[in-house]
């Protein structure tokens, strides 16, 4: 029985986040109780799909998250050891990385190899944040992403960028005068850098395809 799970860690209203869930949930035939907000280790444990959105600075959401006692650990044992379905959304992906530099250097996750740096748009009238509707580039086939046209539209606002140190960990990149990460992903583990709750049929088809994910027993270990 799918049951999962969005983190809560002080990060932003998760509200509009588990609407979406639950509203994607009822798309695929699952009632939406088997969504459930939480900041407890215990319910990840019992979960069978996590998410973890992310609002803010890379430093403060790392900081909120840590903050958790054994939820690090938790996702953890869940993610990499157990390899259960992982969304991370916005700074929810970007945590996934080894570092990021805003506002200085702080270590992420590190189940993603890459960076979070600056956007630093391809034409002087870009600005930054990059901020509203852009298209998916997508770059491979992906579960998550089955159904998703090539220039399908999905609503971003961030300032900061996830750059992986392996181009094929890329699902989909967004055009801002240079190439931005728009999905990646590795074995169990997915991210968005738009929010899947702000794009309409775009998103609610991507949270309807990560609840009914099932992935394969990942070779080797999904760490850094």
């Amino acid at each position: 029985m799918t049951k999962a799970v969005i983190i809560d860690y002080g990060s932003g209203n998760l509200r509009s986040c588990a609407k979406a869930f639950e509203t994607g949930a009822r798309a695929i035939g699952l009632d939406a109780s088997v969504v459930t907000v939480t900041s407890e280790p215990k319910d990840v444990a019992a979960a069978t799909h996590i998410v973890l959105p992310g609002q803010g600075a890379f430093a403060d959401c790392m900081k909120g998250l840590s903050s958790l006692s054994g939820m690090v650990d938790a996702l953890t044992r869940a993610v990499l050891g157990e390899r259960k379905p992982f969304l991370g959304i916005c700074v929810g992906l970007q945590l996934l990385a080894t570092r990021g530099f805003e506002h200085g250097t702080y270590p992420g996750l590190g189940w993603i190899p890459g960076e979070v740096h600056r956007i630093e748009p391809g034409a002087a009238h870009l600005k930054v944040p990059h901020m509203g509707w852009n298209e998916l580039a997508l770059k491979r086939a992906h579960p998550v992403f089955e159904g998703i046209a090539n220039g399908a539209h999905a609503y971003f606002v961030h300032s900061y960028h996830f750059v992986p140190s392996d181009p094929a960990t890329l699902i989909a990149t967004a055009d801002y005068g240079v190439p931005l990460t728009a999905a990646a992903g590795r074995d169990n583990i997915a991210g968005t850098q738009f929010h899947p709750e702000k794009s309409q049929a775009t998103g609610l088809r991507i949270v309807g395809n990560f609840l009914r994910w099932q992935p394969a027993a990942a070779k080797g270990s999904a760490a850094a």
